[in-house]
């Protein structure tokens, strides 16, 4: 079956990969002992817990058309479905290496960078009419992210 989904459901698939991003940074955080390293996670959870606040404004500023579902759902299928995509493919329970920051922010950062393919790939599903320049943002968002953990994981290398 093929899906053809409205900026709307792409936002609301977005919002639920940032609240597992930040799920991921604080079960990360309590894994670690050192309190400037936890600090740093819980700062990360933050940060997704912002992108999720940005995503939910920038839904709310769509138009009525960009709100509509493009196909029949009663069952609410679509939605389902989204939400199944973002809990398997990005920010995903997974055995992260606990023992080293090095290994938390090397898994954080390909979760990033999944989330970024993800998007990049929603917007072939998208259609022009329905908001599919509203996921650039989302994107963007996400490359700010990459560059932050890729600062910090530079600094701990350095």
């Amino acid at each position: 079956m093929s899906y053809v989904y409205s900026a709307n459901e792409v936002f609301e698939m977005a919002q639920e990969i940032e609240r597992n991003g930040a799920r991921f940074y604080r079960n990360a955080s309590a894994n670690v002992p050192d309190a400037p390293t936890k600090e740093l996670l819980l700062d990360l959870a933050s940060m997704e817990d912002d992108h999720f606040q940005i995503f939910a404004t920038m839904r709310s500023g769509l138009s009525a058309r960009e709100t509509e579902s493009p196909a029949f759902d009663p069952n609410n299928e679509i939605a389902l479905y989204l939400a199944a995509l973002a809990d398997t493919r990005v920010f995903f329970e997974k055995t992260i290496d606990t023992a080293s920051v090095e290994g938390i922010f090397k898994a954080a950062l390909q979760a990033e960078k999944d989330s970024i393919a993800f998007y990049v790939g929603m917007k072939d599903l998208v259609p022009a009419h329905l908001g599919v320049g509203r996921i650039d943002a989302i994107v963007r968002e996400e490359m700010r992210h990459i560059r932050l953990l890729s600062d910090r994981l530079a600094a701990l290398k350095g």
